[in-house]
């Protein structure tokens, strides 16, 4: 695991009136230093956002603001953080892009009360040696380095205090921000997509959740040798502590630095996308969250440890065959089978206006075009992200789209998008086409 965190510590805000007294001020930043002043003007019927006129001072204060609240509110914002080139700018970008490597951790005095809760006074006994210094820290917790004094080196994943009990005022705050800022197209009901990342954030501070998805997923991947995934120790795992293997490597889109070769690079993107299609089409079980710090890569070993299970999901046999639908009918360009599965889907409805139909299924069509294309596909030379990102903003800021797709669905469509973008990061020729066919 990457060690990056010599980082200052907050204490993390666990009253709703902390969180919202934060989200305020955060939100005062996006808005370009507005403030809750300019936030009740918006309220009143202000401009419809296009591209954010967000500072470099401004996003870093707003990153700052997320990156210190944790939980929900920091989840939220490290999708925005995803490619948000267009939006942003570039500058921009880069200072929100923290948001997917760490949050803020937390001060001694609130990991020292979290420990002392949850094994007891005198865990240190447990331990040989613990670095209470973390390696990693996200939005629900930080990781630290242990070794245990019958020889085990592990990871123990510790959960920011209040984040799980903060869940849904944080989403109710972050919907609240959603409507007023205008950010849907008129007659976009949110609420689903708001519900289901709740519901996701609280399978993610369900540790023992995670443990189990995470055996799950080991078993169904089996022996590979180019995959790993860690194993958790259960004598050693509360409510809030996930005690796992500690596996080394560093985040893969580093991997794109020039000690590696274009060969290294796709390979890396060549697994996880295999991996992608495998979850979906032989597990029946996806980890959702594509985060690039997720996957560690090993120069010595060549392996990828794959990490972070609270975000598995089971995924029904009725939306596994959809997809199959949707990608074999991409491939053959047949759009009334496109049509049909974006019925499905609930990017369409049967009363859908003929133009919202063929804009529908022309974004579809331009945006398969890796899947059609037989042999290596190179995203690195490719423009293709380009070309739908400005076409389906375009089309979602002309409010052409006023279905929500399911929301069973919405994290599905995230970590195809994230597989997308790693390829694309990583420059990589990864053979789409040739891997799909199998399952089609």
């Amino acid at each position: 695991m990457p060690d990056d965190t010599k980082r200052r510590s907050n204490p993390v805000p666990s009253s709703r009136l902390g969180r919202l007294w934060h989200l305020g001020m955060a939100s005062g930043s996006l808005a370009a230093g507005i403030g809750v002043k300019g936030l009740t003007q918006l309220s009143r019927g202000g401009p419809a956002p296009g591209r954010i006129p967000l500072s470099g001072p401004h996003a870093r204060r707003f990153t700052q603001r997320l990156a210190r609240m944790r939980g929900a509110v920091m989840k939220m914002g490290q999708l925005m953080s995803m490619d948000g080139s267009d939006i942003f700018g570039p500058e921009v970008t880069e200072i929100l892009g923290a948001l997917r490597q760490s949050a803020e951790p937390m001060p001694l005095g609130q990991l020292s009360a979290v420990l002392n809760r949850e094994y007891g006074r005198g865990w240190e006994q447990r331990f040989e040696h613990m670095d209470l210094t973390p390696i990693a820290a996200a939005s629900i917790g930080q990781v630290h380095r242990a070794r245990t004094r019958d020889g085990r080196d592990l990871a123990l994943k510790i959960q920011f205090p209040g984040v799980r009990e903060s869940i849904d005022s944080d989403i109710r705050n972050l919907s609240f921000l959603v409507k007023n800022f205008r950010m849907m197209p008129r007659g976009v009901d949110p609420a689903p997509l708001f519900e289901e990342a709740r519901r996701q954030l609280h399978r993610e501070t369900d540790y023992a959740a995670e443990a189990d998805a995470m055996e799950t997923y080991a078993d169904r991947l089996g022996e590979d040798p180019d995959l790993i995934v860690p194993r958790p120790h259960r004598d050693l795992c509360t409510p809030q502590i996930l005690a796992m293997d500690f596996l080394t490597g560093e985040p893969v889109d580093r991997v794109v630095e020039t000690r590696h070769s274009q060969a290294d690079r796709d390979r890396v993107a060549g697994l996880l996308a295999r991996l992608t299609f495998r979850e979906l089409f032989d597990f029946g079980l996806v980890q959702t969250d594509p985060n690039f710090s997720n996957y560690l890569y090993d120069a010595d070993t060549r392996r990828i440890a794959l990490l972070d299970y609270g975000a598995a999901h089971a995924i029904h046999a009725h939306w596994v065959e959809t997809y199959r639908r949707l990608a074999r009918a991409t491939r053959d360009g047949d759009r009334e089978a496109m049509h049909r599965a974006c019925i499905d889907l609930g990017y369409l409805t049967e009363t859908s206006p003929t133009v919202e139909v063929r804009e529908m299924l022309d974004l579809l069509h331009l945006s398969g075009e890796p899947v059609r294309t037989p042999g290596p596909y190179d995203f690195g030379q490719s423009d293709l992200f380009e070309r739908v990102f400005h076409r389906g903003r375009e089309l979602f800021l002309d409010q052409r789209f006023n279905n929500m797709p399911e929301p069973a669905t919405l994290f599905l469509h995230r970590k195809f998008m994230g597989t997308f973008m790693l390829c694309r990061k990583l420059q990589a020729r990864v053979d789409i086409h040739g891997m799909l066919a199998p399952y089609l």
